[in-house]
């Protein structure tokens, strides 16, 4: 069974770009975009190079973007799938979904 490499990731908000940004060695190696709504903040897409995937990059990300909301008394709106099934596998973030969110997902 082969042992996955964990990276060092550092996770900073760059507003200009509406994204969090996922660096590791000063290199940009993932982010996640996001929209401010009232109340809410919509995370829309996570992108992580293929090779780079599994090693703990989008968790980083998943977790500074929720944990962001949370701090700015917001709640979100996991648009991006890989976001949702993060949310999904750790339930301890579910309060944070917005019941608008939950109702739509609930349809599918």
């Amino acid at each position: 069974m082969a042992v996955q490499e964990r990276l060092t990731v550092h996770v900073t908000d760059a507003p200009d770009q509406s994204r969090y940004e996922a660096r590791v060695d000063g290199e940009l190696v993932g982010y996640t975009e996001y929209r401010h709504h009232d109340g809410t903040t919509m995370l829309a897409r996570t992108e992580v190079p293929e090779e780079l995937q599994n090693k703990g990059i989008g968790a980083a990300l998943a977790r500074f973007a929720i944990d962001a909301a949370r701090k700015a008394g917001k709640q979100i709106e996991p648009a991006d799938p890989f976001i949702a099934g993060w949310i999904e596998r750790h339930p301890e973030y579910a309060e944070m979904v917005h019941e608008k969110a939950v109702r739509l997902g609930e349809e599918d």
